[in-house]
């Protein structure tokens, strides 16, 4: 499921229609704000936010610039991307710190939004950078939330207190005690939530906010509940007086109404996305990034910061330099593929790249190919896996037994090798193995270089893909 997949399909069609025609009229372009009118509100987005923004978006499209322009149907696409960017906050809005240790981040929302996993993800990311967090365990109501941060915490290597028999507010107290005896300068405190606000919920969450006086309040919302994420987010801002927003879920929802609403209707700014259920699956909010992708540029910046994260430099020149001699080896492929799946699932990746989402749309990539890439290769001698020509009929037949495939696809993976150890030896020379990796500017990258040179496993799992769709043809 593609992000934001419904609003992104009718943004794109209603701006290939635009770019297709010469020149534009004023009819033209009220009938292009039209259909962005009718998306949005499918999207689920707030009518009032709509109204606003697809009028501000007309008052700039009838302009003369745009109307006289060589090009008036990308001056169209460029108002609305400016409008869209515009209405999520133009730029990231970074978590601060105290500049008296401990900083204290306080997590609130309804029951089911996902606080408790997104505590731990935030725990894991302040970790990486060089803190020491406490995860504290407010929510003493709902039945194995305690053990669950517990489980969480561990998971990360990030500690978490708790306290039976006491009342939030004592916990967030004690918590704050034990932080600064033991050297934890940040402090992540997930809180009770309820199917819905009610008073006792501000009461409690209020008491929490006055004692702890937390440096930030986040509210955690899930995106599917496009409105009431909304609704819920008024509620506690006028409360509590929120800093900012963890949308969670955020990779299961199409319509994207709650993240395009929340911030004009209350002023926070979006600063994490929760993309998955893994503790790396969340995101820095960057609205123009967010939006590229809506529109369907792709997000070329954040796909090369998972790849500087996966990928070591020095395996990256060994790698170039193999490949320069034609020595890589399947040994080399299964370190790739390992590297890659580190960053996310593939089907994010290849919305990220500029144009290839799109045609990408109808290609299901199925993760699980990768696993038996990995299992066949790991089936092999080390002499198969350096010198894969000697995999003959007998070999094959060994290597399909001891991974659980068939013939044919070992066969079709040693076709596969070839093929890309070719492909990649030619991007090589031309272009240098490291480039996408270290290449800071993503306008400067060729969209059609870097989906040409999509990496292996890539290549593996979607050519299973169309090889499974024709089968289910045939039948």
């Amino acid at each position: 499921m593609a992000l934001f997949e419904g609003l992104s399909d009718k943004l794109q069609a209603t701006f290939k229609r635009l770019r297709s025609k010469g020149r534009l009229t004023e009819a033209d372009v009220s009938e292009a704000m039209r259909e962005v009118r009718v998306a949005l509100l499918e999207a689920d987005v707030s009518f009032q936010v709509v109204k606003n923004l697809v009028a501000s978006m007309k008052e700039r499209a009838v302009g003369a610039e745009v109307l006289e322009s060589l090009t008036p149907g990308q001056h169209v696409v460029k108002i609305v991307r400016d409008e869209l960017i515009n209405l999520l906050g133009q730029t990231e809005s970074k978590l601060t710190f105290s500049s008296r240790p401990p900083t204290v981040f306080m997590l609130v929302g309804l029951q089911g939004a996902g606080k408790t996993t997104h505590g731990a993800k935030l725990g894991q990311m302040i970790k990486k950078q060089g803190k020491r967090p406490l995860l504290v365990a407010c929510d003493i109501y709902r039945p194995a939330a305690v053990k669950q941060l517990e489980v969480l915490g561990e998971q990360i290597g990030v500690p978490v207190f708790s306290a039976e028999q006491a009342d939030p507010v004592t916990i967030a107290r004690t918590a704050l005690e034990h932080a600064r005896r033991h050297g934890n300068d940040t402090v992540i405190i997930d809180t009770a939530g309820r199917l819905h606000i009610n008073e006792e919920l501000m009461s409690e969450l209020s008491a929490i906010k006055e004692c702890a006086a937390p440096q930030e309040i986040l509210l955690v919302v899930d995106a599917m509940t496009g409105q009431d994420a909304v609704n819920a987010a008024d509620a506690f801002h006028a409360q509590l007086g929120l800093t900012g927003v963890i949308l969670s879920k955020l990779d299961g929802d199409t319509r994207g109404g709650a993240a395009l609403s929340i911030r004009a209707a209350t002023g926070c700014p979006i600063k994490f996305a929760g993309m998955g259920e893994k503790m790396d699956a969340i995101e820095v909010f960057y609205p123009e990034r967010m939006v590229s992708r809506i529109l369907g540029m792709g997000d070329v910046t954040t796909l090369i910061e998972k790849a500087q994260e996966a990928f070591d430099e020095k395996a990256m020149k060994d790698m170039e330099e193999k490949i320069l001699r034609s020595e890589l080896s399947l040994d080399d492929f299964v370190d790739q593929v390992r590297q890659l799946r580190k960053m996310g699932p593939l089907s994010s990746l290849m919305e990220m790249i500029p144009g290839v989402g799109k045609q990408m749309k109808d290609v299901q990539i199925d993760e699980r190919q990768i696993v038996k890439v990995e299992a066949m290769i790991s089936s092999m001698t080390p002499e198969e896996r350096r010198k894969p020509a000697i995999i003959k009929d007998s070999r094959k037949r060994r290597v399909a037994r001891g991974s659980g495939v068939s013939v044919q696809d070992v066969g079709r993976l040693l076709k596969q090798y070839e093929e890309t150890k070719k492909m990649m030896k030619q991007f090589t020379s031309a272009q240098g193995v490291g480039r996408i990796a270290k290449n800071t500017q993503p306008e400067k990258a060729d969209a059609g270089e870097t989906a040409s040179a999509k990496p292996f496993s890539m290549s593996m799992s979607s050519d299973y893909s169309h090889k499974k769709g024709k089968k289910k043809k045939k039948r």
